[in-house]
């Protein structure tokens, strides 16, 4: 099988080739750029384009599969060549599904809480020694790869993202995978370049409900309105399981689950995530795991990179790298962090980064984020508000939107980080928040300077 990626750098893509190239698939690919980790990793693969740039001659019919990468635009001159030699086309969540359809499909859900919950099942499987496929939007300690796929297993675990498919299919990737096992999580406005209003991003989760299979199950979370009110509403021959978040309490010694006949211990905290622990239970319970199998295995999860992960902890303080970037999921990350460490100084930094985030119309969203944060910091890129051809974004309307009134706003990273590094804070607890890099900032190094590690 021969399989071509047009966009292969992208984070998932270049996953999947990685993937198949191990599967024994002979896999080409190209892009316009490749960025790190996605160059080194293909190139480790011997997967990496000889040349950044898109070429219709590597398009040929000894190709089986083009595989079609969101990056790419509908005049890609691969595509139009791949649509003119009649080779078939597919779009990363179509190649997923046609992979896994025979297979009982776990697809997670929701405007949060993806990955972590993903991540979860998909550590009470390994823990079981239980084979399944799976995608997920972020690298996992274990996995060389974000997507495994198999001809051994029974089951895959998906992500399921609700952003757009592919340039020449606008539907969002989640329509595409047609759970049998369903959660959903919640749902808060994101994406406001592809779905203007909050009316059609939730629209985007009825349709997802309506492709679970039927007698398929649908795990939503009962404490959220907007998530309750169309799970209600489904028609569709489903069974519907609500949840809560899960029991928990923290003490001097560490962060625990609850419940009224058992305390377990466990390396992951917050209420978000305790939400997302009741979620993935559920689902293990729904493929025929046993409440105490899952107990035991949740125990040893440490979480995925970015998402609220401890880069570096001394006498000298703490330092934390989430993936965080839209408003409910900034206000459950500062959230989370403080009452993990209450009396400590917060300093909590987001970069503007999405689309959204960057949009004048959207950032009243986010006042109140950042009120549990000692010293708020917002950080965004004007060249990345022009590269997205948004309206000119001042310091002060940015300011205004957060409402707090010690918060600090740059428009330049390295001034950021050098004023946070000569400051004196006692006892500190730093939390950088942001689904981009702040300029090219190596965060880990950064972590070490503030912690004076040597």
């Amino acid at each position: 099988m021969r399989v071509h990626f047009i966009a292969i750098g992208g984070a998932v893509m270049h996953n999947l080739a990685i993937a198949l190239y191990k599967k024994g698939y002979k896999v080409t690919g190209s892009d316009d750029e490749i960025f790190e980790p996605s160059k080194s990793r293909l190139a480790q693969y011997g997967l990496l384009p000889v040349k950044e740039g898109w070429n219709a001659d590597s398009i040929t019919k000894e190709i089986d599969i083009v595989i079609l990468g969101m990056h790419a635009r509908v005049d890609n001159t691969e595509l139009i060549r791949a649509t003119e030699l009649g080779i078939r086309i597919m779009s990363f969540p179509e190649y997923i599904y046609e992979q896994t359809k025979n297979k009982k499909r776990i697809v997670v859900a929701g405007s949060h809480g993806k990955t972590t919950t993903t991540a979860l099942i998909m550590h009470v499987l390994k823990f079981l020694k239980i084979n399944f496929d799976y995608m997920v939007g972020s690298s996992i300690d274990g996995y060389e790869t974000m997507v495994g796929l198999s001809d051994n297993s029974e089951i895959a675990v998906l992500e399921g993202d609700e952003y757009l498919t592919s340039a020449i299919d606008r539907r969002p990737k989640f329509h595409l995978y047609i759970p049998d096992i369903a959660i959903l999580n919640g749902i808060a406005w994101d994406h406001m370049n592809v779905f203007p209003t909050f009316e059609n991003y939730v629209e985007q989760f009825k349709i997802f409900i309506e492709k679970i299979s039927e007698g398929g199950c649908l795990i939503y979370f009962d404490g959220d309105p907007e998530v309750r009110k169309i799970a209600l509403a489904a028609t569709n021959k489903i069974r519907k399981t609500p949840y809560k978040v899960h029991g928990y309490f923290q003490n001097k010694t560490g962060f625990y689950a609850a419940t009224h006949n058992r305390v377990i211990p466990v390396k992951i905290f917050g209420e978000h995530n305790m939400q997302n622990l009741s979620a993935a239970k559920e689902a293990c319970l729904a493929t025929g795991i046993s409440e105490d199998d899952f107990y035991e295995a949740v125990q040893s999860f440490e979480g995925t990179s970015k998402r609220l992960q401890k880069l570096n902890e001394n006498e000298n303080g703490v330092v934390y790298l989430d993936f965080a970037h839209s408003p409910s999921k900034v206000k459950a990350t500062v959230e989370a962090i403080s009452s993990r460490y209450p009396g400590r100084e917060i300093i909590a930094c987001i970069e503007l980064h999405t689309y959204s985030s960057l949009n004048i119309d959207f950032l009243p969203l986010y006042k109140g984020t950042l009120d549990k944060a000692s010293f708020p910091f917002v950080y965004y890129n004007p060249h990345a508000i022009q590269l997205k051809k948004l309206p000119y974004l001042s310091m002060e309307e940015v300011n205004k939107a957060f409402g707090a009134i010690n918060i600090r706003v740059y428009d330049n990273s390295s001034e950021m980080f050098s004023f946070i590094k000569k400051q004196n804070f006692r006892n500190p607890v730093y939390l950088f928040m942001s689904s981009g890099d702040y300029d090219g900032c190596n965060i880990k190094m950064l972590s070490e300077e503030l912690l004076h590690i040597k």
